[in-house]
């Protein structure tokens, strides 16, 4: 009987208690503090959408300006585009989260306290990424290549024709066929072979004791013939640079121009067929002999 009573006294109390605590509970000053924060985070999330409107606006505007004043293609304006739209989507929503707990009263400070020593771990691991998108941007806004760009990476000695061109890596295709992903980070140099006229020399051996005017006067013919039917493509020249010795007693009549990137290897073969043509028609021996280089 006596542990009943106990039993009921102890309910009792904490009955009791949980009234006292109840009752003690300062319901105006938290039902205040609601509506406080209530109203900090409306004109919160109203000053942020605000502010990412007036971002955006601001990045296109500036975007369309630059696209008129500078020639960048379609696709890398779009990338620029997408890059500096995307880094300022994150700014801001870093600094809302931020303002954001701040608000509700969340101790910010000790979380990105704890947080640093993760960020220092992640950071180490993504350096490299992090390289990637930093040289890559840079590739990109400096217009080093473009897709369709025969270059060479000399520290890497790989050549080949640009396919795609990314934050993160570029793609290439190699004569032979093969397709190379290549880190940003990896590229030091690049030669780009396709942003300028290139310069075609052609070398047609001759016997000099044949009649050197004479051999000269007929490239001269052939040059002026097809210097017309490629007058789109030759930007300077053709020029007879004149003899030169290949050694050996090997003599060569040499011809310089500058034409069209990628126009460069069809004329150079058209030109030496049609000097080896002409000179063979008058009569003028071509060497065939193998040259021995010492």
């Amino acid at each position: 009987m006596d542990s009943t009573i106990d039993i009921k006294t102890a309910a009792e109390k904490k009955v009791n208690a949980l009234e006292r605590f109840w009752n003690g509970i300062n319901w105006d000053k938290i039902i205040a503090v609601l509506i406080e924060k209530a109203i900090y985070l409306l004109f919160l999330i109203l000053f942020f959408i605000l502010l990412n409107r007036i971002g955006k606006i601001l990045i296109d505007k500036a975007y369309g300006n630059y696209s008129k004043k500078q020639s960048f293609n379609e696709s890398r304006l779009k990338t620029i585009h997408t890059l500096v739209n995307n880094a300022f989507q994150y700014t801001l929503f870093f600094f809302f989260i931020y303002s954001l707990l701040t608000v509700v009263g969340v101790p910010v400070g000790s979380l990105l306290a704890g947080a640093g020593i993760a960020g220092v771990a992640i950071g180490l691991g993504a350096q490299g990424f992090m390289n990637d998108i930093i040289t890559g941007f840079f590739i990109i806004l400096e217009q080093q290549m473009d897709v369709g760009d025969y270059i060479r990476l000399s520290a890497l000695n790989i050549e080949g024709t640009v396919t795609a061109v990314g934050l993160r890596t570029i793609q290439m295709k190699a004569l032979d066929g093969t397709v190379h992903f290549i880190p940003n980070r990896n590229i030091t140099t690049i030669s780009n072979l396709s942003r300028s006229n290139m310069q075609v020399l052609i070398d047609v051996r001759i016997v000099p004791d044949e009649g050197y005017d004479k051999i000269i006067a007929i490239i001269e013919q052939v040059n002026m013939e097809l210097k017309e039917k490629y007058s789109e493509s030759i930007q300077t020249g053709p020029t007879i640079f004149g003899m030169v010795d290949l050694g050996n007693a090997n003599f060569a009549i040499r011809t310089t121009m500058y034409v069209l990137n990628g126009k460069q290897a069809p004329i150079k073969e058209e030109f030496l067929a049609q000097y080896v043509k002409k000179l063979s028609d008058a009569n003028f021996t071509i060497p065939n002999t193998p040259i021995i280089l010492t």
